[in-house]
């Protein structure tokens, strides 16, 4: 299993807004296992949206699929102008 952590730290006042952006993508389009955390104690404003894969390949065809999704498209339209930055983890379950 592969778990995927889309990990951002959003401009101050706008964390709310981009976790209820990342709840309303992952309830909107077919993303298995997922679930937005925000940040209790450690950096401000964190927000991260992670999720399960079974491997790797599926992780690329996703991918391909929300590049070209109108849906994904239009619930993550302006989500660049929340945060000031982020990283991607890709971690292996064992």
């Amino acid at each position: 299993m592969i778990l995927v952590r889309n990990c951002f730290i959003a401009k101050p006042g706008q964390a709310t807004k981009l976790a209820n952006m990342f709840k309303d993508v992952g309830a909107s389009v077919p993303i298995p296992n997922h679930r937005v955390l925000t940040d209790a104690v450690g950096d401000f404003n964190q927000v991260v949206f992670e999720y399960q894969l079974t491997n790797l390949a599926e992780l690329d065809a996703m991918m391909q699929v929300y590049m070209t999704n109108p849906v994904f498209k239009e619930k993550m339209a302006g989500y660049t102008d929340l945060y000031l930055t982020g990283h991607r983890e890709i971690l292996r379950i064992a």
